[in-house]
């Protein structure tokens, strides 16, 4: 029986393609033992065992940014970690460690040199974290979503998906999906969102254009985020929602989207062949507007400025797509070459390699 340990966590875009890869691991071989090394603090602290998986805990301990006390803490408490995961190694027999990025990833992979188990980084974004650089120096094998990730021996391999992106069928759903909305399936759909919290940016400048919008003949999408206070006009051709927990059918129902550039987004969006208008959030360090990159290079995506996003953006630059059907039979045809759907099997042959598995 093989035993995998996949660390990873923080935030949903570490936690999602670990879980999908423990998913693949399961469905491949159900003997199999498959850990999950996390913080008690992220978000796999909830995911992890409510997915049926058992969770290892290690401290959270952030690379230093500036030198203050905590930096001067850190290499006592970084070492602490690392003991933490080598014992984790040994009392579960580990036979290779799979690293996602966040806070457990970077002791992980140093556990697992000096305990002699290979190991394999994955990086979502296409602008690389420290824990994954530092870890890809040693890796047995290292995979990347994008294409120009700079990594040491990156191959592109995609981004992991949940089942519901993988296995979805758009044609076959769009009647479920326009039911599901309220929609008219025989009419193009513009979708809209902003993440799993929203984006103001992109709420403000729908609420100031969705009657623009909605006179060219499409209808809209708009999922706001649980937060946000937009008030629905309540009109034939307008879905606005606060969540939605089946954003299969709302990509099913998509002819065309405008979103945040995360790098789940962009992977989902990609591997389903939509054409997107991306709105990168110009708050951290640059990688939205990067994990973009790929999709914009083949014609399939455009980037709209967030700063510079607003009610006469939409009407400037939006309308004219909406209003142009060759347009945008381009970019769907240039979106069905860049995305993937196998990066959960991708991943998983790179941990077979690292396992000296043919």
């Amino acid at each position: 029986m093989t035993s995998y340990l996949l660390a990873g966590g923080g935030t949903a875009g570490h936690v999602n393609p670990l879980l999908a890869v423990a998913d693949g691991l399961r469905a491949r071989d159900a003997d199999a033992d498959v850990l999950v090394l996390g913080t008690a603090e992220g978000l796999e602290s909830r995911l992890v065992p409510a997915r049926g998986y058992e969770l290892l805990i290690v401290d959270k301990v952030p690379f230093p940014r500036r030198p203050n006390r905590q930096a001067t803490s850190f290499p006592a408490r970084f070492r602490r970690a690392i003991a933490q995961v080598r014992d984790h190694i040994r009392a579960h027999d580990v036979d290779v460690v799979v690293g996602f990025g966040g806070y457990a990833a970077a002791p992980a992979y140093v556990a697992a040199r000096r305990e002699g188990v290979p190991f394999v980084v994955h990086e979502a974004n296409a602008k690389p974290g420290l824990a994954n650089v530092l870890g890809a120096r040693g890796a047995a094998a290292t995979g990347v979503a994008f294409s120009g990730t700079r990594l040491r021996g990156g191959e592109v391999v995609g981004m992991p998906l949940r089942r519901e992106v993988i296995e979805l069928d758009r044609a076959a759903t769009r009647d479920e999906a326009a039911a599901y909305f309220g929609l008219d399936a025989s009419r193009p759909v513009l979708l809209v969102f902003g993440g799993s919290l929203g984006a103001q940016r992109l709420n403000d400048a729908l609420a100031d254009s969705w009657g623009d919008i909605l006179a060219t003949g499409w209808q809209l999408l708009h999922v706001t985020g649980e937060r946000s206070d937009l008030v629905d006009p309540e009109v034939p051709g307008y879905a606005l929602r606060r969540y939605v927990d089946r954003m299969d059918l709302a990509f099913a129902l998509a002819d065309l989207i405008v979103s945040r550039s995360g790098a789940a987004t962009v992977s989902e969006i990609s591997a389903l062949g939509i054409p997107a208008l991306y709105v990168p959030y110009s708050v951290g360090n640059g990688e939205q507007r990067l994990n973009a990159a790929s999709a914009v290079a083949v014609g399939a995506a455009r980037l709209l400025d967030d700063a510079s996003f607003d009610g006469d953006a939409v009407r400037r630059i939006v309308i004219p797509v909406l209003n142009d059907p060759a347009r945008i039979a381009e970019m769907a045809a240039a979106a069905e070459k860049v995305g993937t759907r196998s990066g959960t099997e991708n991943v998983i042959a790179l941990v077979d390699r690292a396992l000296g598995v043919s």
